[in-house]
Formats: structure tokens, sequence, C-alpha cells
């Protein structure tokens, strides 16, 4: 270690910082105004990036580089407009997460976009004109393009200052960021200022990802990478604060820079990576200050919604014809194995589909009666997973035991991360979720000796009675149905009662007796515990366990779940389970481009469906039945 290493490290760091505070600010002002989870705002970056390739390539001898580049921001955000107007605007009297449901089918539409037009190869972009060579800063070479990104951060970032606090559409987006519903109310129209944010904050992603090309290649793999470390960003910084974002970016980029000069060091005759800490430090940040200051350093506590949309209904009990209705398909599922082939892959995608249906159910416990929304609910499948792999493979026990104590795993990660996140809610305890679901990540990926690290655990088949025939099938059958039952007997016991009151006024529950965070508590740890008794089933059917199901993206599959499905409805999870797992299934083995389709596919439901599947039939049969109660004979 030196000092020049250091300072070499940290300038780095501040060119990073650059990028990173471009997409970040961006992501902030749509939030602050729309408080739309914009998940698709790292695939702009992503095609700024891939646009800004092919506008240098093929204009650059006209009309010269810079110009060529600065195409791309320009394109990024007319794309943002468009997507604003034709989708996002259809969806704003929705609940808040279907329009991240929207965003997150627009990240696969995008991604196989860009796979189409140019390839599934990295694209390595030419040199910056004019700064193509280096300046020797203490004896060491630093390339003067990262000098010129380390200006851009601070330049944007006045811009912006200038244009919010000295134009008229600065004063209605702060206005907007503090309370948009008061703006409306005052005779803005609401529906251009949301097209005009959300193109700006496109566009300074698209700035962030062209300026990149000529220090990184342009990569389909950026989107859901920049997405995650925008969030930290945007949380850390405060929602909505320019200036905020900007020193969250600097904190941000520069201890991931010490990290990597700090390499492997020492401590109490214990080898400690920091390098490796770089997967992770940004989360770690972001869990430090929303337990500190949930609100971020330079953010304000948000004002209440005063209209969220459709309000929640009450949650009905099965009356006897859907009883029956779900104890014939009960029976048909268990018979199938027996009228069919017992081996078939019919029975393997519907075991997938039963254990997608226990996790989906487990987040729809929290999530919709209890209105707790999680980004990292995969931390507790991860845990029952791992949990039972590890009771298998470590300590040799048989799988009716892995499968009963795997999962206190989940539950014990549950307990922990639970007593922090019920002390947030909105979207603070969203991003908490995701910041204690990624540390859980970095664990089991860096944890070669233990876990196996990014290999997993292997090997961890079900015994020879339960791999003959369908014996498995009907095992997973068995447990998941017996779950998902138990969970709804909660949802209407004083417990699940207790819940919806906590979800519905916190101020009333606590007023009359009841302990909202005790509360609250509980039903996250019960829903780990499914969670992770889905994730036990999961390592059996796939013979081990990868540190992908801890990711983010197994946390978004639930919840894309969970919504296809209807949050509002009891059968919501199962519908959504079913039909995202077959699609995908489906999907994927008849097209090279099955996320494009499989995201038009949720697109289409959610455009016509707002309110979920389940939700949409529910409504269908509500609307007939007055009908057909007429036409009976007296």
């Amino acid at each position: 270690m030196s000092v020049s290493g250091l300072l070499a490290q940290l300038l780095n760091g501040l060119a990073s910082a650059s990028a990173l505070f471009l997409v970040s600010v961006g992501l902030s002002l749509i939030f602050g105004v729309t408080r739309t989870i914009n998940f698709a705002h790292g695939s702009f970056y992503m095609l700024g990036a891939f646009i800004a390739y092919s506008s240098v390539d093929l204009l650059s001898p006209h009309i010269g580089f810079w110009p060529a580049l600065l195409l791309a921001p320009l394109a990024c955000g007319v794309l943002g407009a468009l997507a604003e107007t034709l989708l996002l605007r259809r969806i704003y009297q929705a609940p808040e997460l279907f329009q991240l449901l929207t965003t997150f089918a627009l990240v696969l539409v995008i991604k196989d976009a860009a796979l189409w037009l140019w390839g599934p190869e990295e694209l390595f972009g030419p040199r910056a004109a004019g700064l193509e060579g280096s300046v020797e800063i203490l004896g060491r070479q630093f390339p003067s393009y990262d000098l010129f990104l380390i200006a851009v951060g601070p330049c944007v970032l006045l811009a912006l200052t200038l244009l919010l606090g000295k134009t008229r559409f600065g004063t209605l987006v702060r206005a907007a960021t503090q309370d948009r519903e008061m703006v409306g109310a005052l005779g803005v129209n609401q529906a251009w200022l949301f097209t005009a944010v959300f193109a700006l904050g496109t566009l300074l992603a698209g700035l962030g990802g062209a300026l990149q090309l000529p220090r990184e290649p342009a990569s389909l793999e950026t989107d859901m990478l920049t997405i995650g470390a925008a969030f930290v960003v945007v949380v850390v910084g405060g929602m909505g604060s320019i200036p905020g974002a900007f020193i969250a970016a600097l904190l941000v980029a520069e201890l991931k820079a010490v990290c990597i000069w700090l390499g492997v060091q020492q401590i109490g005759g214990l080898d400690i990576s920091f390098s490796k800490l770089t997967l992770v430090v940004e989360f770690l940040v972001m869990a430090v200050v929303l337990v500190w200051r949930p609100w971020g350093l330079l953010g304000k506590p948000q004002a209440p919604a005063r209209s969220g949309g459709t309000p929640e209904q009450p949650l009905r009990a099965a009356g006897r014809a859907a009883s029956a209705a779900w104890l014939a398909l009960l029976a048909a599922l268990l018979l199938l194995p027996v009228i069919g082939d017992a081996g078939s892959y019919a029975t393997v995608l519907l075991t997938d589909i039963f254990i997608a249906a226990l996790f989906a159910a487990s987040l729809h416990f929290i999530l919709g009666p209890g209105g707790m929304h999680s980004f990292g609910h995969a931390a507790y499948f991860g845990l029952g997973a791992y949990g039972a792999a590890l009771l298998v493979r470590a300590l040799d026990l048989p799988m009716e035991a892995a499968l009963l104590l795997g999962p206190l795993a989940a539950a014990a990660g549950a307990l922990l991360y639970g007593w922090f996140c019920v002390r947030l809610s909105g979207v603070y305890l969203t991003m908490l979720t995701l910041a204690l679901a990624q540390i859980s990540w970095a664990i089991v990926f860096q944890w070669n000796d233990f876990t196996g690290g990014s290999n997993g655990v292997t090997g961890v088949w079900p015994p020879q009675w339960a791999s003959q025939g369908a014996a498995f099938y009907w095992l997973a059958l068995a447990i998941c149905a017996l779950g998902i039952y138990l969970l709804r007997r909660l949802l209407f016991s004083p417990l699940g009662y207790a819940l919806r009151a906590a979800r519905d006024s916190a101020l009333r529950a606590d007023a009359i007796g009841i302990d909202v965070r005790r509360v609250q508590w509980t039903a996250f740890v019960i829903a780990g515990l499914f969670a992770g008794l889905a994730g036990a089933l999961f390592a059996f059917s796939k013979g081990g366990v990868a540190p992908d199901s801890m990711s983010v993206t197994k946390s978004v599959d639930a919840l894309v779940m969970v919504l296809l499905g209807g949050v509002q409805t009891l059968a919501g999870p199962v519908v959504g389970a079913a039909a995202f797992t077959w699609l995908h299934d489906t999907v994927a083995r008849n097209t090279e481009y099955w996320r494009a389709l499989l995201g038009a596919t949720m697109l289409v439901l959610v455009l016509l469906a707002p309110q979920g599947i389940a939700g949409y039939a529910q409504r269908l049969r509500q609307k007939f039945a007055p009908l057909k109660r007429q036409g009976e004979p007296a």
C-alpha cells in the first residue's frame, strides 16, 4: 500500500462517482415526482452505452465524436418519454407496486431488444477524441478521460441546481416532490409534468451510459448491476435530493475505492479481503443510513399520499363453491401422476409451480394484508435452501429432518432482519429489505469454505423412497398445499386481523391496544419461515442450491408472481405463481428472445387487468353475479 496508490484509487472512485451520480439523480427525480420505483432505469443506462456505440461508429466521421456520443442520451430521453406516455401513464391509479411490475416487464423487453440489435457480445467503443492520453500524478499515469469524468459530475449538479432553483419547471418539480397531490389540486397538468421528469431522468441515465463507453464496454449485464447501485445512492442521499444523490455517489464510490486499495489485510491473525467487500459495501452503507436516518442524508420525511389509488378491500374467506373448487383442483393434482406418466415433464413443472406458489404466498402474507413491501424476500428462501442443504451435506441428516430444521434458519434470519425492518415503512422499508438481502447474498457468495461460494452446495437429493415415481411430487404438493392453507388460516386469526389493522391505520391500531411492531415482526418471521420451507423443498428438487437463489432477481420474481395474480385476493399468489412459472418455462423453451415475449405478455396483463389475474376474475364474477340472480326464476 502506498500514498500514490491510494490517490490513484480515490481518483478512480471520483470518476466512477460521476457516472453513478448521473444515473442515480435521474432515478431520484423520477421517484420524487411520480413515486414510481423505476426498475427499468438501469436499462436506459445500458441503452445509452449501446446507442452511443452505434452513433459514434456511424456518425462520428461526419459530425465528430462528441456530437455523435451526445445523441445517445437524447434518444434515451425520447424513449423514456414514450415509455411513460404509453405505459406508466395508464396505470398511475393502480397500486404503486404495479408500476414496479410494469417497469420490470420493460426491463425484459429492452434487454432482448438490445440483444437483437447489438448481439450478446460486449462492445468496446473508441477512445474519446482529444482525451486519449494520460496525466502523471505522483509518479502514476492517470487517464485524461477519467479526469474529464470527474469534472462532469459537479457540472451536471450545478446545471440541475440552476434548473430546479431558477425555473418554473424546477419549482413544480420541487413542489411535486414534497406533495404531488397538492400540485395537482392547484391546476398543474400532472401528466405532462410526469412525462417531462421521466424524460429528463432517462436522459441523464443515457448520458451516464454514453460517457462510460470510452471507459468500459457496452454490456447486456449492466442494467441490473446499475439499478442496484442507483437505488442505494437515491436512498442514502434522500429521495428527490439532488445534492444528496451527489454526496451518496461520492461516498459509495470512494468506499469501494478504499476497499480495493486495502486489498487483503491481516487483522488478529486472520486474512480479511477488503476487495471482496466491494460486492456489498454500498448495501451496508444503505442499511446503516436507513436504520439511523430513514429519509437519507439530505432527504426529508415524505408527506403521506392523500390518494393511493384503489383502496385495499377486506379479505373474504372462500365460500363453499370456492372451497369445493380448490378441493377439486387438489384432487386432480393428486391423481395426475396416476392417470398420466409419473416421470413426465409435467410433474417436474408442477413441482416447480408448487414451490413457487408457497414462496409467493409467504410474500403475499406480509405484502398484501401486512402492507410491508419487501424487495429482499429471496433472502429467506435462500436461507431455508442453504439450511436444508448444509444439514444434509455437513451433518449427514436425512431429508425429513432437513425439511423440518432448514426453514428455522430462514425464520432466524427473519427474526433478526425483521427487528430492523418493522421500524420503517413505505419505500424505506422496501430498500432496507433489499440491502439486508444483498448482504446475505454476499455472505453465501464469498464464504467458500462453508457455503461453497459461487458453486453453492450440490449433491442434495431426496432419499430413495422419495425418488421413486411421483413420491417427491406428492410430497411437494402436500407440504405446499398445507403451507398455503396455514397461511390462509392465519390471515383470519386474531394475528391476521391485527396485521390488517396495523396496515390500514397504525395510529388507530396502537390506540386500541395493538402492539403494531410486535404484530408486524411476528408476521415477518412467519413469512420468512414459510419462504424457507419453499427454499428447502427447492434444494431437494434441484439437487442443491446456489447463491442466485438469494439474488435480487429471485426477490423480484416473487413480487411479480404476487402482483401478476393479484395482491388483494387470497388466490392471487397461487394463480400468479402458476402463470409466471408456466409462461417463463414455455416461452424460454420456444424462443431465444423469451424475455421480450414474457415481458410483453406481462405488460398486456398489467394494462388489461392492473388488479391481477385473480383480481380480474373476481371482478368479473361480481359483475355478472347480479345478472345471474336477475335471470333466475322466481
